[in-house]
C-alpha cells in the first residue's frame, strides 16, 4: 500500500497545531501567583508523598484467582493462566511453545511482532520448576511483549527507525527488569511507530494491520502491543503513552490499557519522545489482569528523576456510592453516535451498580490539547536534533512533527509549559466532588490505512483530528487513565470508554474497570481470525 508523504504530514498534524497567540490567560510576571512550569511537577509530587512513597511497601496481596479457564492456551488471560498453572493443567513451557507457534502462523505475527526475545524457553523452564516446587513469584510464567522503544537486554531495540541500525539493548529497562524479577517472561519485541511519533506506515517495518480488519490501523504508537494482545499472541504487553499511545491501540483493538499516573512507572531504559509527557504502562485483556501487574512495576527506581509514589491497591473500591464525573462539551464533540451510545451504556451499568453520575465541567480543553502537542513536538525536535543531517531517512510523519517543533518559538514552548500547572489545578478542582471521570474513548472506529481518516457519523476526518482528542489532556496533566472496550461501532469494530482518576488513584480506575467488566463481556470478544 502506497500513501503519499503529503497525506501523512497533513493527517498527522491535523488538530494539533494552533496559531501562536499572546498568553492573555496567564498572570503577569509581577503577580504573586504567576505560574512556573515546575508547579505542575510539584503538585504531582505532593500527591506521590501522600501514597507513603518513603515508607516500606508491604508485598501486595494478589487478587483471588479466577476459575481455571478451558479452551486454547493462547486465549487465556493472566489470571486464568495463573489458575491453570496452580491446577497443574499446563505450565509455562507449554504456553511459550504454543504462543511461539501461534506467532509463526498468525498474520499479526508478521507485522506486530518484530523479533523474539532470546532466552524465553530457558525462562519458561525455570518458571515451570519454580511452580512445581511451590516457589512461584507473583507473575511466574506470564509471557509479555515489549514495545520497540523499551530496552530488553540482548534483544534488538530499534525504535522503529532506519536510523538506529541493528542496535541491541545492553540492559533491561526498569519496567522489564521488574517484570522479570516477578517471574514474567519477555517473549517478543513489538512494533511501534518511529520513535513513538511517526505515521501508521513505518518505513522500516511497514504498517501494523488491525486484527479486527487488516485494512484498518491499530492506532499508535504502541501498534504492536495492541495488535498482539487482540490477536491472542500473548497475554501482556508494555506500551508508552505521550498523547494516547497506550489508550488508542487499546480502544481500537478491543483490549484494556492503563496510562498510569505520571512517574508511577519509571521511564529508565525507555527511549524518550517527550520528557515532560512520556508515560510507561501495561496493556492486557482486562482491568483485573492489569491490577495483577501494576504492583510489581510501580515505584521510583532512583534513576528516573520524575519517578515517584507507589501503587496503592487499597484505593480500589466497589461501585456503591462511587461518584462518577460526566463531562460533555469537548469530550462528546467529534464522537460517532455509536461511540456515545456505548459510553452511555457503560454509565448505565455503573449507575445500576450503585454509582452516582455527577455532571462536571473541566473548563476549556482545546488550548491545553494544543499545548500538549506544542510540548511534544518541541521536545521531539530537540531530541532528534543530532540526526538532522539524516532527516531524509525519517518517516514523513516523524519529519513533519519534528519540522513543526523546530518552527515553534521558545515562547510558544514555555507558554505551553506555564499553562500546565493552571490546567492541572483547573482539572483537579473540577474533579473535587467526584471519585473518577468517565469519558467516551476515541471518536470512531479504527482508521483506514489507505486514507488515514476516521469516520464520525459518516464523515471522514483526518486521523489526528480525532485520535488524541480525549486522551492528550491526561498526558498533559499526568492523571491516570484507563481505556477499556465498551462494544462495537457501525462496522463491527471495537469502541471504548476511558476512566480517569486523580493522581495515584490508578487502582481506583482499575477497580471501576473491573466492576464494569464483571457485568459485561466486551473485553472477552476476540477478532474472528484470532479465534
Amino acid at each position: 500500500m502506497t500513501v503519499s508523504d503529503a497525506l501523512i504530514a497533513r493527517t498527522i498534524l491535523a488538530g494539533t497545531v494552533a496559531e501562536a497567540a499572546p498568553a492573555r490567560d496567564l498572570h503577569s510576571a509581577w503577580e504573586r501567583d504567576a505560574p512556573e512550569p515546575a508547579w505542575a511537577e510539584r503538585r504531582l509530587r505532593e500527591a506521590a508523598e501522600a501514597t507513603g512513597a518513603a515508607a516500606p511497601i508491604a508485598p501486595p496481596t494478589a487478587p483471588p484467582l479466577p476459575p481455571a479457564g478451558d479452551g486454547p492456551l493462547h486465549g487465556l488471560g493472566i489470571g486464568a493462566l495463573q489458575a491453570a498453572y496452580a491446577a497443574g493443567a499446563t505450565d509455562p513451557v507449554a504456553l511459550v511453545a504454543a504462543l511461539k507457534d501461534r506467532i509463526a502462523r498468525h498474520p499479526s505475527g508478521r507485522d506486530a511482532v518484530l523479533a523474539p526475545v532470546p532466552g524465553a524457553e530457558d525462562a519458561a523452564r525455570e518458571s515451570a520448576r519454580r511452580i512445581r516446587e511451590g516457589a512461584a513469584r507473583p507473575l511466574e510464567g506470564i509471557p509479555f511483549g515489549i514495545k520497540d522503544i523499551v530496552d530488553c537486554a540482548g534483544a534488538p531495540v530499534t525504535c522503529g527507525s532506519r536510523l538506529t541500525g541493528d542496535r541491541v539493548a545492553e540492559a533491561d529497562a526498569t519496567v522489564v527488569a521488574r517484570l522479570r524479577a516477578a517471574g514474567a517472561i519477555p517473549l517478543a519485541m513489538l512494533a511501534t511507530t518511529e520513535f513513538a511519533c511517526g505515521s501508521a506506515h513505518n518505513p522500516r517495518y511497514g504498517a501494523v494491520g488491525n486484527p479486527w480488519n487488516r485494512a484498518r490501523w491499530t492506532g499508535g504508537s504502541s501498534t504492536g502491543s495492541g495488535s498482539a494482545l487482540a490477536a491472542r499472541l500473548m497475554p501482556l504487553a508494555l506500551g508508552t503513552d505521550t498523547g494516547g499511545s497506550i489508550r488508542v491501540p487499546a480502544a481500537w483493538c478491543g483490549i484494556t490499557g492503563l496510562k498510569p499516573t505520571r512517574g508511577l512507572v519509571p521511564r529508565t531504559g525507555v527511549a524518550p519522545l517527550s520528557w515532560t509527557l512520556d508515560h510507561v504502562g501495561p496493556m492486557a485483556r482486562s482491568a483485573e489482569d492489569l491490577a495483577r501487574v501494576m504492583p510489581w512495576i510501580a515505584g521510583p527506581d532512583g534513576t528516573d528523576p520524575h519517578a515517584a509514589g507507589r501503587y496503592d491497591a487499597s484505593r480500589a473500591r466497589g461501585l456503591a456510592g462511587l461518584r462518577v464525573g460526566v463531562a460533555e462539551g469537548w469530550f462528546t464533540a467529534m464522537q460517532d453516535a455509536a461511540v456515545l451510545a456505548a459510553w452511555q451504556a457503560m454509565l448505565t451499568v455503573l449507575e445500576r451498580g450503585g454509582a452516582r453520575l455527577v455532571p462536571v465541567d473541566l473548563g476549556p480543553v482545546a488550548t491545553a490539547h494544543q499545548d500538549g502537542y506544542t510540548i511534544v513536538m518541541a521536545e521531539l525536535a530537540s531530541l532528534q536534533e543530532p540526526d538532522l543531517d539524516r532527516a531524509a531517512a525519517l518517516d514523513p510523519g516523524t519529519r513533519a512533527r519534528m519540522d513543526q517543533g523546530r518552527h515553534f518559538t521558545a515562547t510558544d514552548y514555555l507558554r505551553a509549559l506555564r499553562r500546565r500547572p493552571l490546567v492541572l489545578t483547573q482539572v483537579l478542582d473540577a474533579l473535587g466532588d467526584v471519585d473518577v471521570l468517565v469519558t467516551p474513548g476515541l471518536g470512531g472506529e479504527a482508521p483506514s490505512l489507505d486514507s488515514l481518516t476516521v469516520e464520525v457519523d459518516g464523515t471522514a476526518h483526518p486521523l489526528q483530528a480525532v485520535l488524541p482528542r480525549n486522551t492528550m489532556l491526561f498526558d498533559y496533566t499526568g492523571l491516570p487513565a484507563l481505556m477499556l472496550p465498551t462494544g462495537f461501532g457501525r462496522t463491527g469494530l471495537p469502541v471504548a470508554a476511558q476512566v480517569v482518576g486523580k493522581p495515584y488513584d490508578d487502582a481506583l480506575c482499575l477497580g471501576v474497570g473491573e466492576a464494569f467488566q464483571r457485568e459485561t463481556g466486551h473485553h472477552r470478544e476476540a477478532p474472528p481470525e484470532a479465534g
